[in-house]
């Protein structure tokens, strides 16, 4: 197949000091916004004690022992402003992303010891709930840093029970585990209650010597009787249980190690603890990836700073997909799937650090004359039409047949409408895109340029395929929302605007009404927003997304489920025909 896979087209072309000039001023929007996310991501991971009082008190913080687990520069934080609940100490308690360990790539995700001691708080259940589907999605082990001092007691009506809450991630736990994923756990601390259920239901755990893990922690002991009220008879005995059960704690070592044998292993110092996790990395499933490249890694043939120039930061203005695309692959090379078929999307194989890949994209622009072929107006880019929802179906189809994990970069208005897009079955075209996605099995990851809208955000590979979607990443410029604000304020209000003129009425307060939620949705769909509300799963700057690509590259390849051998792969030969 080399063929095929050495000797693929070259996209895009260098830039002129002239565009760069023309587009500064969008670069330079794109890069200020970048900063306020960068900074609001600071505030999340300064939040609770500082790193100094807890060094202090002879422990390290997450971010230390993250450090020391992860293979230097490799670490795709995922989820990092995440917070559904919207907690005022704007966390869920815990971290979590891609790295390498060892050479092999993990779903990593620990408490945040810095807040609590580590504790449940309100959204973490969901953000758990993603982390584990990731690791099932993409069939990597799952690395967990536990130090978690249970449930807080104040909030717990908010997470405690149901069917998506904290004790779900037990379950899931399980799940993977009979899936063949493993799940290793370093644990540190005092782990009571739901931590210990945390700290026990990995495959394999690592215990530095003063941790302990316990049904029920000092407090809950100490607490085992209650009157039913309070006195200070029972204060008084409170307080001497209390004394006695923190200085000998329910699930020291002692007890898991030498009784129960729930600890594997038991290390000195919290390094060892990594230390030996690392080392357990090397006895897990996983190829090497010259399995299946089918080319060198190669760095794509343009600088990543160009995006900037390229994406503009105005919603409304256009550009060329192929350039975008040619600074994030490797040597800018690709094979195009019909490129004379459904102009609206870009549909082809590209490849990353020397592995295959499907990529779907959303071109811009006006499309050529006569376009769409059922309709009497002309085709826009960023629109999906007929032919390229049957291209789409046709092409992760063909991928699924290949083994090949699909890249899609979205940038949409939405799916056409209206009578003629009605007859040319425009909607059940988009269902049957949702089944052939489903049907792929395959791992898929979405990067949202910019606009997510309508029922095309949902067909485009979006967080909705949660079977297929690993993950989804933003930009500075992303926007996400049912339609465009001033859109949804005339489908909103025109027929109010109507009966106020016909009964004599003002129009002013309808007006400001209109104002009012293009405003709101203006607020709620903006990067920060929807990392927040989970709409994305992490806002990257526009130079990072290169090492996302990476990430989901290597991961999905490490130890996927099925594989199609390369000459027995139809899609590139159907592609050069």
């Amino acid at each position: 197949m080399h063929r095929y896979f050495k000797n693929m087209d070259v996209l895009g072309k260098s830039l002129k000091d002239k565009v760069r000039d023309r587009n500064r001023d969008s670069a330079e929007a794109l890069q200020k916004q970048e900063a306020e996310i960068r900074e609001a991501k600071e505030q999340t991971r300064q939040f609770g004690l500082s790193g100094e009082k807890i060094n202090s008190r002879g422990q390290l913080t997450i971010w230390q022992r993250l450090e020391i687990l992860v293979d230097e520069g490799t670490w795709r934080p995922l989820h990092t402003l995440y917070n559904p609940a919207d907690n005022s100490d704007c966390t869920t308690n815990v971290v979590d992303g891609l790295a390498k360990i060892n050479g092999r790539w993990a779903v990593v995700i620990g408490f945040d010891n810095k807040y609590l001691a580590g504790a449940w708080v309100p959204g973490q259940p969901e953000n758990i709930l993603r982390v584990t589907d990731l690791a099932k999605r993409l069939n990597l082990p799952l690395i967990w840093v536990v130090n978690c001092s249970g449930v807080k007691l104040p909030e717990q009506e908010k997470f405690y029970a149901g069917r998506r809450c904290s004790g779900t991630t037990f379950y899931r736990h399980a799940e993977l585990e009979q899936m063949g994923i493993p799940i290793l756990a370093g644990i540190y601390g005092t782990n009571p209650a739901g931590g210990g259920y945390q700290a026990a239901s990995p495959t394999i755990l690592f215990a530095h010597q003063n941790c302990n893990i316990a049904v029920g922690g000092a407090g809950i002991v100490s607490g085992m009787s209650p009157k039913g009220y309070f006195d200070t008879q029972s204060a008084q005995e409170l307080i001497d249980a209390a004394q006695k059960h923190q200085a000998s704690p329910p699930g020291t070592v002692d007890i898991h190690c030498d009784e129960t044998g729930f600890f594997r292993f038991v290390f000195d110092k919290e390094e060892e603890v990594l230390a030996a996790m690392r080392e357990y990395m090397k006895k897990l499933p996983a190829y090497e990836l010259d399995f299946f490249r089918v080319d060198e890694p190669q760095k794509p043939a343009l600088p990543a700073d160009d995006l900037y120039t390229l994406l503009p930061a105005n919603p409304k203005r256009t550009y060329v997909f192929e350039e975008i695309l040619a600074r994030l692959v490797d040597a800018g090379h690709h094979m195009e799937f019909r490129p004379d078929y459904g102009p609206e999307v870009y549909t082809g194989i590209v490849k990353i650090n020397g592995l295959a890949f499907g990529c779907i994209g959303n071109r811009q622009g006006l499309l050529p004359k006569g376009y769409p072929e059922y309709a009497d107006y002309p085709g826009i880019g960023g629109k999906l039409y007929r032919q390229g929802l049957i291209k789409i179906n046709e092409f992760v189809t063909l991928c699924a047949r290949d083994r090949l994990p699909v890249i899609w970069f979205q940038d949409t208005s939405g799916v056409d409408v209206g009578n003629q897009a009605e007859k040319a079955e425009l909607l059940g075209l988009g269902q049957s895109l949702i089944y052939s996605i489903q049907q792929t099995d395959l791992p898929m990851m979405l990067v949202t340029l910019r606009k997510g809208s309508a029922a095309a955000h949902y067909l485009l590979g979006g967080p909705t395929a949660n079977r297929q979607n690993a993950f989804t990443l933003g930009t500075a410029a992303t926007e996400i929302y049912v339609m465009h604000g001033e859109t949804a304020a005339v489908a909103a209000y025109t027929r109010r605007l109507i009966k106020d003129q016909q009964a004599g009425k003002p129009l002013e307060p309808t007006i400001e009404k209109m104002n009012e939620l293009v405003e709101k949705y203006h607020e709620t769909s903006r990067p920060l927003f929807c990392a927040k509300t989970g709409l994305l799963d992490e806002v990257a700057d526009l130079n990072e997304i290169r090492g996302y690509l990476e990430a989901f590259a290597e991961s999905a390849y490490q130890n996927p489920r099925s594989i199609c051998p390369q000459h027995n792969m139809i899609l590139p030969r159907i592609i050069r025909g």
